[in-house]
């Protein structure tokens, strides 16, 4: 997601899944080989779960120009907005594994090229119209078609044919084997609406709320669905969303009981919420990283030897204490997080050298090197602190930083990938086909370096056919090494997950994917009375 701009999840225990479909999807994706830590350790058992109440959320991530057409989401508000009106196709658990949602099983062919889908009987749009077959393929193809600005365009350009192939079936073929397909259908673009459905202004769709109000980047209310179809989710009679972006006031929103949750958590703030009693950190180790983002079109970013001084000249170490007050891990100028099977540990982590920085200006032919950063707080909480860091860590190497400080609320629009050097993050994937096909391959919408590396391309096509686990991580290594040693974005942190909410609010609980529990968290949790 930017991003994370852009990610998905699980629920339904009780899943209609049959022993051999689960097996062979199992096998073939790999579960059980997911977080080596557990996110529910931490959290006690709570108490049963209770029904009414209006919960509110001040949430970092929306825009004026955002829309609830899932063709278009691209920030946290929207993503939430929609897995509280509708459903996905698969959902990633607290585990990192795709499960059903309204897909209720899946099974693919030797070579998974071929899959078939079994779509979710019993469901009712919130417009009393049943779920079918055409729901589902509507959906996926609103996304597919020459006209389709979404950002999970490409990743669906390998789909061959989709077609209805039984009454609540479909088939799905690719032009090659894709063994993680699960894990992309739970992408949070794939939400389901009514067949021919257009009206983004007022979504119908099969979730836990339904559309009531809705202000883009401002505020949002939503009305609980009595016949929704997932037992023991949707407990609040309404969700209201209040966009807050600005941190400060995004945090004191939360302390003075205005809202029950806040996203988002500033890494300065976190030690300072925990001291009061009232409320509670949520922490998840994951895929969320932050960027330093530079344009590979144009000079100097043009040149690698240039990329390469810039990524000598920050201090990791430094910028994990101050900025993240240590509730993150390294980056080492990839997107992949220690916590994916396929992270490469043999791959030497780049550290702070003013000296290497300035042997690689030399060889670009430079011997100092004036940069303009556009940076906001809005890419991540504590960018501009990061910056002011970076700023001085570069100066030992001849790279002079100046920031340009850029408007919170237009920064999305108006900055990221367009600025030439500039500041961002990534919600990360489940992935790592997933993340490299959203943020890195040479077509993808969301390439936010415009970076190209043919390599690369051929060899992450290659990843994502293989069946073979072990040959599988070797090309995925060797694509970090790539996007290391040549990609256009410095990555020097990984961060938490981190949001805080009231007591009052029960159910709640760290996830791997994204903050409010994978996007999920209206529908999961419930207010003590």
């Amino acid at each position: 997601m930017k991003d994370d701009r852009s990610d998905v999840k699980k629920y339904l225990q009780g899943v209609n899944m049959s022993r051999r479909s689960f097996i062979n999807t199992a096998a073939i994706i790999g579960m059980g080989s997911a977080l080596s830590l557990s996110p529910l350790a931490g959290f006690a058992a709570e108490a049963a779960p209770k029904k009414g109440g209006v919960l509110k959320l001040g949430m970092s991530g929306g825009n004026t120009s955002d829309s609830l057409d899932p063709t278009l989401f691209s920030d946290w508000v929207p993503l939430n907005q929609a897995y509280m009106l509708m459903n996905g196709l698969v959902e990633i658990d607290e585990n990192n594994q795709a499960t059903p949602e309204l897909l209720e099983s899946w099974e693919a062919k030797p070579g998974a090229q071929e899959w078939t889908f079994k779509v979710r009987q019993g469901v009712t749009f919130h417009n009393g119209k049943a779920l079918t077959v055409e729901d589902i393929l509507y959906s996926i193809n609103l996304h597919r078609g020459d006209q389709s600005r979404s950002a999970i365009k490409t990743q669906l350009a390998a789909i061959k044919d989709l077609k209805k192939s039984g009454d609540n079936e479909i088939t799905l073929t690719l032009d090659s084997g894709n063994a993680d397909l699960p894990f992309l259908l739970a992408d949070y673009h794939l939400v389901v609406v009514p067949d021919g459905f257009t009206d983004w202004k007022h979504p119908i769709g099969t979730g836990g709320f339904v559309f009531d109000q809705y202000q883009p980047g401002v505020r949002s209310y939503f009305k609980r669905n009595p016949n929704y179809w997932k037992p023991n989710r949707a407990f609040v009679d309404a969700v209201e969303v209040l966009v807050i972006n600005d941190a400060t006031a995004r945090t004191n929103a939360l302390i003075s009981g205005q809202v029950h949750a806040i996203n988002r958590v500033d890494f300065k703030t976190v030690d300072f919420l925990k001291r009061n009693p009232a409320l509670n950190i949520v922490r998840a180790a994951g895929g969320q990283h932050f960027t330093f983002l530079m344009d590979c079109r144009v000079a100097p970013f043009n040149n690698n030897d240039v990329r390469t001084a810039i990524k000598y000249g920050i201090d990791r170490e430094k910028l994990l204490a101050t900025v993240l007050r240590g509730y993150g891990t390294l980056g080492n100028d990839h997107p992949i997080p220690k916590t994916d099977r396929f992270f490469n540990k043999s791959l030497e982590q780049r550290a702070y050298d003013p000296d290497k920085a300035k042997f690689f200006l030399k060889k670009a032919g430079l011997s100092a090197l004036p940069l303009e950063l556009s940076s906001s707080d809005a890419a991540f909480a504590g960018a501009l602190d990061a910056a002011a860091l970076f700023q001085g860590e570069a100066a030992a190497a001849g790279i002079q930083v100046n920031i340009k400080r850029q408007p919170a609320d237009s920064y999305w629009d108006d900055v990221w990938m367009k600025a030439p050097f500039s500041m961002g993050y990534w919600g990360g994937r489940p992935t790592a086909d997933q993340m490299f096909s959203t943020a890195w391959q040479s077509t993808a919408k969301w390439n936010d370096t415009h970076w190209k590396n043919d390599k690369f391309d051929s060899l992450l096509i290659q990843a994502r056919s293989l069946l073979d686990e072990q040959k599988r991580a070797e090309i995925y290594g060797e694509l970090q090494s790539i996007a290391r040693d040549d990609g256009g974005a410095m990555i020097p942190l990984f961060g938490d997950y981190l949001d805080a909410t009231s007591k009052k609010v029960g159910g709640v609980k760290p996830h791997p994917l994204f903050n409010f529990m994978g996007g999920r968290l209206a529908e999961r949790v419930w207010l003590e009375s």
